[in-house]
């Protein structure tokens, strides 16, 4: 992990689980934890509503979904989060376009450089 960066406990939401198994080898070697993971939408917005995650990454479209009402229950508890999606920040809706958004498929340098701005900037 790099000294800068401090170890962050982190919620992932991800339909596909090749993503998010990248994903949480990716975090885990930045140093960070995965304390739990979701694919579909009812186990998602459960995990959001009780999550006591530093950050959480959250997949745009889950299994046809769109993850956007996860995102305000994000924002109104303060929690950070970064959207995950495969059209980068252009491919969010206009209200979440300032949002960190980490960009399919996933390179760890994107990862980390994210993870900051999701800090830097707070919650959406």
């Amino acid at each position: 992990m790099p000294p800068e960066m401090i170890r962050r406990r982190v919620l992932v939401i991800e339909d596909e689980g090749m993503l998010a198994m990248l994903l949480e080898d990716m975090l885990g070697a930045l140093g960070h934890e995965v304390i739990g993971t979701a694919g579909r939408m009812d186990r998602a917005a459960r995990l959001v509503s009780e999550t006591s995650a530093d950050v959480v990454i959250l997949d745009v479209n889950l299994n046809g979904e769109q993850t956007y009402p996860l995102a305000h229950t994000l924002a109104s508890r303060g929690i950070p989060f970064i959207f995950a999606t495969g059209y980068g920040a252009a491919g969010l809706k206009e209200e979440w376009r300032s949002a960190p958004a980490l960009q399919k498929p996933y390179q760890a340098q994107d990862l980390e450089r994210v993870m900051r701005q999701a800090f830097e900037r707070g919650a959406a």
